[in-house]
């Protein structure tokens, strides 16, 4: 058979050919880009030559082509469009790949090279860029078992082989939960309560599953969301909030409890193999908070601030609940999103629902794209002729200021069952320039679950919604506008807890009123937001703000907790998690709950020992924007020095020599503090 992902790709900007590629197509070409790189590696070690940086470590960064672009696709489609058949080859094909790499980490030889490099590298005159990849290839290696005895790789082997599976099963379960989960009603009257948009979501999902009347609503987003903050009902709420909140806790086979146990216990050993005291010490080595104890000390430092405030906040929706039902009731966290959003009406006449015709999906691609434009000179063409994996995604050109081309952009909008929960950046491509100086361009992808268009409604956005899109957007422009030689070191490959930067601040602009008024119009009428409107969103953007905090120092003690341990786990993962962060629980936490066990982020998805690095970049994002806020939001100068100094730098240099290239100072706290109202 022909396999198009094994031939060159014959499309604009060699995109990948989606539309010719097959499940069937990826274990053949998995297996022959392992033996094309395993063939570029005996190469490297057969070089009769003195190991150099070219023939070395150049030529292992080059290594490798085929195989990383066709598992790049793989796990990308297995995140946003995934279905039983693929579950099934990925469980396959990981044991193979994950032996695969390690046969190159752990390579003696290889290693020796690469070693022989690092020891004479003042000899090879290398650049900046040269020296930190050199660094980076070296202390990967060494970070992944290259130095340790024999008898020791072979236990990383195991361990590491064993994580790559457990992961896979975690996301697996995780996913297929989400998806079990409906919750049918027949009777319009336990509608009550919920928007227009809600119910026509909910008679749009119960058509797509064949029943001909009744409201359908599920555990993801744009269902479970307004559903817990609207529905009068609260027997339903908790039946919602239960089975979000059960998850993967059931007894059958998508219990995650043993793999819990299992990924924390298999991360612990891997770190204790490599000579660090726990998994933590070993992650945060390559982060900018460099150990645990400085992890805890932001989070200690956001506890003592915002803690007070917090309990303040819930002692105010707590009495509107027991002024509206009674002076015994007893507000539990089904309820909490209800009565929150009953005060945030009472105190600023707030309604996301009110904005959700301002924001119509086709205007907010425009506002957010305009953004990008006005900072930065950025131009989006759409263009069909570029193959998606999926209908519902749109793929776009993007050129520079002069004309140049930047990068390919995929957006992918909304829910669907082969899609994983939550919103994300990734990249098909990588972004590097070639030995002849030809700057090859990456393609990135923006992958979100918005609130889908109805029967008679276009896409309408909450104000949420808007802000995620402007968060992953960041992470896209991170992308977008990498600028180094070499893709291991292009765009988003910089510290986990300097990646939110970009992203995060772009959620500024959310409530700056002259951003909203470039794109936010009534679908139908199209008159402009009303300025009343702006300026209620500008007074409630700091409700509940110190709560919120909270809830993300909670994720950030429960991630430390698991990974600080130096001891295997065999206890009773739902007690543990509870003496975790009981010290900032404010509402009470149910026994039949459990957040580790679906828990993604921290599991299986790249953060373990490293969710701490949303608050930390929120320090940043703060930071950094007071100067866009000095002068002027779309001060263009600001703007290309953010850009010049950060999103086209990659991981070329330390992330702290590049923020205060251009902040011109470290960052502090303070402008955290201003801007959610905490200090004046």
């Amino acid at each position: 058979m022909n396999d198009p992902l094994l031939l060159p790709f014959n499309t604009p900007h060699e995109t990948i050919p989606f539309h010719l590629i097959k499940i069937e197509h990826f274990e053949p070409a998995i297996l022959e880009g392992m033996q094309a790189e395993d063939n570029e590696i005996a190469a490297i070690v057969a070089n009769s030559e003195t190991p150099t940086f070219n023939n070395t470590i150049l030529a292992l960064e080059h290594s490798g082509k085929l195989l990383e672009r066709t598992l790049t696709i793989f796990f990308n489609l297995m995140s946003a469009e995934t279905n039983d058949t693929m579950d099934a080859l990925a469980e396959k094909m990981m044991p193979l790949i994950s032996e695969h790499e390690n046969n190159i980490r752990l390579n003696a030889e290889l290693f020796q090279r690469i070693k022989a490099v690092y020891n004479n590298r003042l000899e090879f005159g290398l650049s900046d860029e040269e020296s930190v990849l050199l660094d980076k290839v070296y202390d990967g290696f060494i970070r992944n078992g290259a130095d340790l005895s024999e008898e020791k790789k072979n236990e990383f082997r195991k361990l590491s082989n064993d994580l790559s599976m457990l992961t896979l099963r975690f996301s697996q379960n995780n996913l297929k939960e989400t998806n079990k989960f409906e919750l049918y009603l027949e009777d319009e009257g336990q509608l009550e309560g919920l928007p227009e948009s809600a119910v026509e979501a909910a008679v749009c999902a119960a058509r797509e599953k064949g029943k001909d009347h009744g409201w359908l609503f599920t555990l993801h987003a744009p269902s479970y969301v307004p559903f817990m903050k609207y529905c009068k009902c609260r027997e339903l709420r908790k039946r919602m909030y239960m089975a979000y909140n059960t998850q993967c806790t059931h007894d059958d086979e998508l219990n995650n409890f043993e793999i819990v146990k299992q990924l924390v216990n298999t991360r612990m050993e891997l770190a204790h193999l490599l000579g660090y005291s726990n998994y933590a010490e070993y992650v945060l080595k390559k982060r900018m908070a460099e150990n645990s104890s400085k992890v805890y000390t932001l989070l200690e430092e956001l506890i003592a601030t915002y803690k007070p405030v917090a309990i303040e906040e819930v002692e105010e929706v707590k009495q509107l609940a027991q002024k509206m039902e009674g002076a015994d009731f007893e507000l539990m966290p089904w309820d909490f999103s209800y009565y929150s959003e009953k005060l945030k009406n009472e105190k600023y006449q707030f309604d996301e629902e009110e904005l959700r015709p301002y924001f119509e999906l086709n205007a907010v691609i425009d506002g957010v794209f305009g953004l990008a434009t006005r900072l930065y000179g950025l131009i989006f063409h759409e263009n069909t002729e570029i193959p998606v994996y999926h209908p519902d995604v749109k793929a776009y050109e993007v050129f520079d200021e002069d004309g140049s081309f930047l990068a390919v952009l995929y957006a992918d909008f909304h829910p669907r069952a082969g899609k994983r929960s939550g919103a994300w950046m990734t990249s098909y491509k990588e972004q590097w320039i070639d030995n002849d100086g030809m700057n090859s361009r990456p393609h990135v992808a923006v992958v979100m679950n918005f609130t889908k268009p109805t029967a008679d409604k276009p896409a309408l956005l909450t104000f949420s919604e808007v802000n995620t899109f402007l968060h992953e957007f960041g992470h896209a422009l991170h992308g977008i506008f990498a600028n180094s030689r070499f893709a291991s070191l292009s765009g988003t490959n910089v510290y986990w807890d300097f990646v939110e930067l970009p992203s995060q601040i772009m959620e500024n602009f959310a409530i700056e009123g002259d951003f909203l008024n470039t794109f936010a119009k009534h679908y139908k009428t199209g008159e402009p937001i009303p300025e009343s409107f702006i300026q209620r969103l500008v007074q409630a953007s700091n409700f509940n703000v110190a709560y919120a905090c909270m809830r993300q120092v909670s994720f950030g003690l429960l991630d430390m907790a698991w990974y600080t341990r130096t001891e295997s786990f065999e206890g009773d993962v739902s007690q543990y998690e509870r003496n975790a962060w009981k010290e900032v629980l404010i509402l009470p936490q149910l026994d039949e709950t459990c957040m580790s066990v679906q828990f993604s982020h921290i599991m299986s998805g790249g953060y373990s020992a490293g969710y701490y690095s949303y608050k930390w970049a929120e320090v940043l994002d703060a930071d950094a924007f007071s100067v866009f806020k000095k002068h002027g939001i779309f001060n263009k100068e600001v703007a290309s020095s953010f850009r010049n100094n950060i999103l086209s730098r990659g991981g070329t240099e330390h992330p702290m020599v590049l923020y205060k290239r251009f902040r011109g100072q470290e960052p502090t706290i303070d402008a955290l503090l201003k801007r959610n109202g905490i200090i004046k």
